[in-house]
């Protein structure tokens, strides 16, 4: 049992250094995730917020100041990068799709650990490096932010990505009935961008569309952890966060591994 777990641990670490070398060697784009497409959308926000309040001449808007608005601005882009899987979702599709599956079924591992421990390693090099960016600018205009509440803050996040590659291995498993399953990688980002509160806080909508948003999951993405840090809201909607994650992880493998099998049983009758 030790042993087979030490295996585990093993492989799973040499599917995430590869993951952060392949990643790493293409720098340029490696820049552009990780820094440029952020950097780009907290510009936007923080414009946004700024001509919201200059507007509407008031110090406070749904009883935060905007110095807690610009806050979240500046994280909420960073954390959004951080809980998506655009990438390693558009190459399991890929692999479903071309029939070059037939490499993975035949090793050791399953086709969803495989892409699990990839992305881990890339979004945790990603976020080492990235998150230097929200922490440097609030420190320079000493914006609202917590600092101490980031370990739990992004403990919320990667555990979220788990439910998210889930989503990605659901999605993956449609290529084995149909075709043009990218464009479903599309529309799953979008939705998930308006649900997660990136772009708006959720406690500015309204009241019962907001409590509907924090129920589900997808608010762990971004809202909860960046209300956390800015101290919009405190630790229990952070174990909220946890709990909703939890059962929505449990939903999405039983669908996930259903398809899966159903899937495996075309793909072995027709061929690749």
């Amino acid at each position: 049992m030790k042993k087979s777990f030490i295996a585990f641990l093993r492989r799973n670490l040499a599917f995430s250094e590869l993951a952060i070398v392949a990643n790493l060697e293409y720098r340029f784009n490696f820049i552009i995730d990780a820094f440029v497409q952020p950097l780009i959308t907290v510009g936007i926000e923080i414009l946004l917020w700024l001509a919201i309040f200059k507007i509407s001449e008031n110090t406070m808007l749904g009883g935060f100041s905007k110095e807690s608005y610009l806050a979240y601005g500046v994280w909420a882009p960073f954390l959004g990068r951080i809980a998506v899987s655009w990438m390693y979702e558009s190459m399991m599709v890929e692999e479903v799709a071309s029939g070059s599956i037939n490499v993975i079924l035949t090793r050791p591992i399953s086709f969803y650990e495989y892409y699990l421990s990839q992305m881990m390693g890339y979004k945790f090099i990603t976020t080492v490096l990235s998150l230097l960016a929200p922490f440097a600018v609030s420190l320079i205009y000493d914006l609202p932010v917590i600092y101490s509440r980031i370990p739990l803050a992004l403990s919320l996040v990667f555990y979220y990505l788990f439910l998210i590659h889930t989503l990605s291995f659901v999605i993956s498993t449609f290529a084995f009935f149909m075709t043009r399953v990218r464009a479903l990688t599309l529309v799953k980002n979008l939705t998930l961008w308006l649900l997660a509160g990136e772009l708006v806080p959720i406690d500015l909508m309204p009241p019962y569309l907001s409590k509907i948003l924090l129920i589900l999951p997808f608010s762990s993405g971004v809202y909860i952890p960046v209300a956390y840090l800015t101290g919009r809201v405190d630790a229990e909607l952070i174990s909220q966060g946890f709990l909703s994650t939890s059962i929505s992880i449990l939903i999405a493998c039983a669908i996930g591994n259903w398809f899966w099998k159903k899937g495996l049983q075309e793909y072995t009758g027709t061929g690749a």
